[in-house]
């Protein structure tokens, strides 16, 4: 998903000044943060209904791309528009509700809580090393963008397969390379609000939303796999 993102994001032309650039920074992680709240909502309410436990093989894949790519359409459309945040934070509530039925599946774990802690702590714990990076990293990262877009749709192709396959092994390998990737693409996302190649905060905020969901849904998913205790 976020390969699309991506390539509309970066339209921008670079030029615009540090104070402008420090502007976009700020109301993009006053944006993201604020983004978590329906995320965690939409989490919550998935989980404690079992609204998305039908959403299983073709007919989940159908209804989450779907719905995610049309949300991603809706943000571009709106992004310079009053409607822009609102249409982020509908966005963002759906992908918790997606995100439910995994974390239902680990919840169902003894140590299931926990697993849920250790994949936040460890998407946090990215972020932070990909944004220190990308403060102290004075070179283009630009070039990265065509690379990262061929490996996230690799990626997805492997993903959809993996669906009607159902290999555990198949999970694991994509979730190692969906961790790489997504890290990759939120050091190359901040890099670019720093320097001037984004200069719209809901654009920005939808890419880095991106990368920490899949951060976060690949390592639950990967502890998961690894770590849970059955009762």
């Amino acid at each position: 998903m976020n390969d699309q993102v991506t390539t509309l994001n970066h339209s921008a032309g670079y030029g615009i000044s540090q104070e402008e650039r420090h502007k976009v920074l700020r109301n993009t992680y006053w944006l993201l943060a604020l983004s978590m709240i329906p995320t965690v909502l939409g989490a919550w309410i998935g989980v404690a209904t079992g609204i998305t436990q039908s959403l299983r093989g073709g007919v989940g894949l159908i209804v989450f791309l779907g719905g995610a790519f049309a949300f991603m359409y809706a943000i571009e459309k709106t992004k310079r528009s009053a409607a822009g945040v609102p249409v982020l934070l509908a966005f963002t509530f759906f992908m918790g509700l997606m995100l439910s039925r995994m974390i239902g599946m680990v919840l169902g774990f003894k140590n299931g809580t926990d697993l849920v802690m250790t994949a936040f702590a460890g998407t946090a714990g990215v972020f932070l090393v990909m944004a220190t990076l990308a403060s102290v990293i004075k070179r283009d990262l630009s070039g990265m963008g065509k690379w990262l877009m061929v490996g996230a749709l690799v990626l997805m192709v492997g993903a959809i397969i993996n669906v009607f396959v159902g290999s555990s092994a198949g999970m694991m390998a994509i979730s190692v390379a969906a961790i790489g990737i997504f890290s990759a693409y939120m050091l190359y996302d901040l890099k670019q609000i720093l320097d001037g190649g984004e200069t719209n905060y809901i654009s920005a905020t939808l890419a880095l939303y991106l990368d920490i969901f899949n951060v976060f849904q690949s390592l639950l998913a990967l502890l998961g796999i690894m770590g849970g205790e059955k009762d």
